[in-house]
């Protein structure tokens, strides 16, 4: 049975676990992440994870039965440091990851030694509490472009027929010095529904050049200065084939939007 492709927004830092002014601000996105998985057509074999906080100059998979976690936030409080979240690895999947990723003729390597990051373990928290699914994580590669890693998604297109759960983990705006000023609540906005619109388009070929020029749009760049909360989405993108994205859930959160967008 075919699984779809999400591309999800994972927050700030551990902002589900902990109080805010209002108190309500995460509330939403938490409650939509704690029923994505609600969604599928059956519980997943794995979860491949491609996670905005990970880039390495290939591509490359943790392939560690156990990787553990990495707090690579800071200023929040003390026990958002003492997390346990444990789903374990999967050799066998990072394995397929890269020979297909070699098949199609893309830089890749593995990693054994790294941990999961927060892009992957904070909504996962939410999504599969009882960390019951095996979860690789795929990095990014530097230099961020966006029709290379709509290719990735291309080329990892048959893990969604093996039952694999491929998300992508980012945020569909992120400027730090946007959030909380009223002025980005139109940027963000007019942006998303480029978004919304782009990945609707049917046509995968057409579909992957328009998203690769993000950047042409007027509120491209102030909506992401730097891409790498963005690109995950070219991944899930590329995986979705012939299926067209579409906008499953959108927030206002600290004055701009914030959505997350399916494939399949």
């Amino acid at each position: 049975m075919r699984m779809p492709a999400l591309y999800l927004p994972h927050g700030a830092g551990p902002c589900f676990f902990m109080d805010w002014n209002p108190p309500d601000m995460w509330t939403r996105m938490g409650d939509w992440l704690r029923g994505a998985m609600s969604s599928l057509p059956a519980k997943p074999t794995a979860i491949l994870m491609v996670s905005a906080h990970w880039e390495e100059p290939r591509f490359t998979v943790g392939d560690a039965t156990d990787p553990g976690l990495l707090f690579d936030y800071s200023g929040f409080p003390p026990h958002t440091y003492e997390f346990k979240y444990a789903p374990g690895g999967s050799p066998a999947l990072a394995a397929r990851v890269r020979a297909l990723l070699s098949a199609a003729g893309l830089p890749e390597g593995a990693d054994s030694h790294r941990a999961y990051d927060h892009g992957m373990f904070i909504p996962l928290m939410l999504m599969a509490p009882a960390a019951d699914i095996p979860v690789v994580q795929l990095s990014l590669r530097s230099g961020l472009d966006a029709r290379e890693h709509e290719a990735v998604g291309r080329a990892l297109q048959p893990l969604r027929d093996e039952g694999v759960f491929i998300v992508g983990s980012g945020m569909s705006f992120h400027n730090m010095r946007g959030y909380g000023k009223p002025q980005y609540g139109p940027v963000s906005q007019r942006f998303d529904d480029w978004l919304a619109e782009t990945v609707a388009i049917v046509d995968p070929e057409a579909r992957g050049a328009a998203l690769s020029g993000w950047d042409a749009h007027p509120d491209g760049r102030p909506s992401h200065p730097r891409e790498e909360h963005l690109i995950p989405l070219m991944v899930v993108a590329g995986s979705g084939g012939d299926s067209p994205g579409r906008r499953v859930f959108s927030d206002r959160v600290m004055e701009t939007t914030v959505s997350a967008f399916q494939f399949g």
